[in-house]
C-alpha cells in the first residue's frame, strides 16, 4: 500500500502500487495471443526482449514498492543493466544521434552500449518522476506510445508499430483503473519497466528505419527528460542544501494540481481534483509527440521543437511557480 503521507503524496487513503505486475502481465498476454499469428515472428522477438530486457527494472522497483529499502542509486543501476540486457539480447544500441563527432564516438561498441545504457536508465527514471497523479503518467505513455507507433507505421515498420498496440492496450487496461479516481497505483516497478519499455521503443524506432531521425524519438520523450533535467538543476542551483535525489513537491505537475486544479474544481473531492491534474499535462506532452509525427524525418526540425517543447516548459513552470488564484467579486 502506498500511504497517504509524503512531500510528494496527493492521494487522501493508502493505495495498493503494484499495477506494474498487471502491466507486465498485460504485455505478456499480447506477447501470447500474437504468438498464433504465424507471420509474426519478428512481432514475438521485439516483445519478448522487452519482456525479458525489462525484468531487471521491473523487479527492482517492484522490490521498493514492498521493502520501502531500494536505493535510488540501485534502482537506476536497475534501468541501466535492462538497457544493457536489451543490447545483449538484440544487439542493438545507439550508434547515430545525428551530432558530428558524438557519431564517431558512438561508433566504438562499448561506447554505444554505455550510452545507451545510460539513455535507457534516463529514460525510465524520468517517467517514474512524473508518476505524481493519477492517470498522468499512463496518459502520458499512450500518448508517447501512439506517437511512436504512427511513425512506425507511417515508414512501414508493422512489427513495430504492432508492439506499440500490444504495449498501449496494457497500459489503457491500467489507466481505466488508474484515473480519474487512483484505485491503483503503477508504483516504481510499473513505472520503471514502462519508463525502460518507452526508451526502448524509442531506441528501436531510428535504429530499425534510418529515415527516421533519433531526434524524433527524443522530441516524443521530451516532457519526462526535461521534467527530470530541469529537477536536477532546481534542486541542485535553486534551492540551498538539497539533495537532488530527494522527492519535492515543486515538480510541474505539483505545481499545475495547486495553482490550476485545486482551483479550476476546488469544488470536487480532492481525489477529482488530483485525476483532473493530469490533462494539463497530457496536452503539453502531446504537442512535442503530434510534432515528430510530423518532422521525424528531419533532424533539424525536431532539435528546433525540442527546444520550443523545452521553451514551453520554462514557461509554463515560471508562470505557475508565480501564479496566485484571483477569485472572482
Amino acid at each position: 500500500m502506498d500511504s497517504s503521507t509524503g512531500v510528494q503524496k496527493f492521494h487522501t487513503a493508502p493505495t495498493p502500487r503494484i499495477a506494474g505486475i498487471a502491466l507486465v502481465v498485460g504485455v505478456l498476454a499480447g506477447y501470447a495471443a500474437s504468438s498464433h499469428d504465424p507471420a509474426a515472428a519478428e512481432k514475438r522477438q521485439i516483445l519478448s526482449a522487452i519482456l525479458m530486457a525489462g525484468m531487471p527494472a521491473f523487479i527492482f522497483g517492484l522490490l521498493e514498492d514492498i521493502t520501502k529499502k531500494v536505493s535510488v542509486k540501485t534502482r537506476l543501476l536497475a534501468t541501466m543493466a535492462s538497457g544493457l540486457l536489451g543490447w545483449g539480447i538484440t544487439g542493438v544500441s545507439l550508434t547515430s544521434v545525428d551530432i558530428w563527432g558524438v557519431d564517431w564516438l558512438l561508433g566504438f561498441t562499448a561506447i554505444s552500449v554505455l550510452f545507451t545504457a545510460f539513455a535507457v536508465g534516463g529514460v525510465a527514471n524520468a517517467i517514474n518522476i512524473i508518476d505524481g497523479f493519477n492517470g498522468l503518467t499512463a496518459g502520458v505513455a499512450l500518448i508517447m506510445l501512439t506517437a511512436f507507433g504512427l511513425i512506425a507505421r507511417g515508414v512501414g515498420d508493422i512489427p513495430l508499430a504492432f508492439t506499440c498496440l500490444i504495449i498501449a492496450s496494457a497500459v489503457l487496461g491500467f489507466f481505466l483503473v488508474n484515473w480519474p479516481f487512483g484505485k491503483i497505483f503503477l508504483g516504481d516497478g510499473g513505472a520503471y519497466f514502462l519508463g525502460f519499455t518507452l526508451a526502448w521503443l524509442a531506441i528501436l524506432l531510428p535504429a530499425r528505419n534510418a529515415q527516421v531521425s533519433p531526434w524524433a524519438s527524443l522530441l516524443i520523450c521530451s516532457y519526462p527528460i526535461i521534467e527530470v533535467l530541469f529537477s536536477i538543476y532546481r534542486r541542485k542551483f535553486l534551492r540551498t542544501n538539497c539533495d537532488a535525489t530527494q522527492p519535492d513537491a515543486f515538480h510541474l505537475h505539483s505545481l499545475t494540481n495547486k495553482r490550476w486544479a485545486r482551483h479550476l474544481f476546488g469544488n470536487f473531492s480532492k481525489t477529482l481534483q488530483n485525476g483532473f491534474t493530469s490533462p494539463f499535462l497530457w496536452l503539453y506532452a502531446a504537442i512535442p509527440c503530434m510534432a515528430a509525427v510530423f518532422s521525424y524525418q528531419y533532424t533539424w526540425l525536431c532539435a528546433v521543437l525540442l527546444l520550443v517543447s523545452t521553451l514551453v516548459y520554462l514557461t509554463m513552470y515560471s508562470k505557475l511557480a508565480f501564479f496566485r488564484w484571483v477569485p472572482k467579486k
